[in-house]
């Protein structure tokens, strides 16, 4: 006979809707602001909540950006599981490149920490974090030699080099300078930024 699952009270239910609240515009702020500019302030005033209010949820800045750098892996992982099995390599890259570009326009996607950011010690001694990157990395990884095997990506380059720069798709700066020049719609900035990601800059 199974356990019947314990009914979460509403006063827990309001605990997690806010923490989700909290946690979505954290990566909001990360999007638009990056770590070293977001603060606590902006957070609160984001939620509508008092910051006494959120610091009854995540003690510090580090801690609430850790949480919310977890919460992307997790989405990048949800989406990685839906592209179907038999889709090619190569479309599965496209596709996730994609999909992170879009959520950077609506600045969703956190962008990575500055290698003397005080987040980027906090995210390395997160477990959780570690092995939801590593978790991510190996499945792009294998999708990457297999285009590579294909003769599809440049088998000369080495995968994690590849990798990388896919990566860094998600917090690129060319994005933004376009959103800024007003000269082209979201679509069309996702579309290029694709294309000279994966068809390059030299004339064909």
């Amino acid at each position: 006979m199974s356990t019947p699952t314990p009914k979460v009270s509403f006063k827990e239910q309001m605990h997690l809707a806010r923490e989700d609240a909290i946690l979505q515009a954290a990566c909001r702020l990360l999007g638009e602001k990056a770590f070293d500019a977001m603060t606590m302030d902006d957070v609160a005033a984001a939620v509508g909540i008092a910051k006494a209010s959120l610091y009854k949820h995540f003690c510090s800045k580090e801690e609430l950006c850790s949480a919310a750098m977890v919460q992307i892996l997790g989405r990048v992982h949800d989406y990685v599981a839906t592209l179907p099995a038999e889709q090619p390599p190569l479309e599965k890259l496209r596709a996730l490149v994609r999909w992170s570009l879009e959520r950077l326009m609506a600045n969703e996607m956190p962008l990575l920490p500055s290698r003397n950011s005080t987040l980027r010690a906090v995210l390395m001694a997160n477990k959780e974090y570690l092995n939801g990157l590593l978790t991510v990395s190996d499945q792009i990884g294998e999708w990457i030699t297999e285009a590579q095997a294909q003769g599809l990506i440049n088998p000369t380059l080495p995968p994690l080099v590849v990798l990388y720069t896919l990566y860094a798709r998600a917090c690129d700066p060319v994005v933004s300078f376009l959103k800024e020049s007003g000269q082209f719609t979201p679509e069309q900035i996702v579309e290029l930024v694709l294309q000279t990601c994966f068809d390059g800059l030299r004339a064909r």
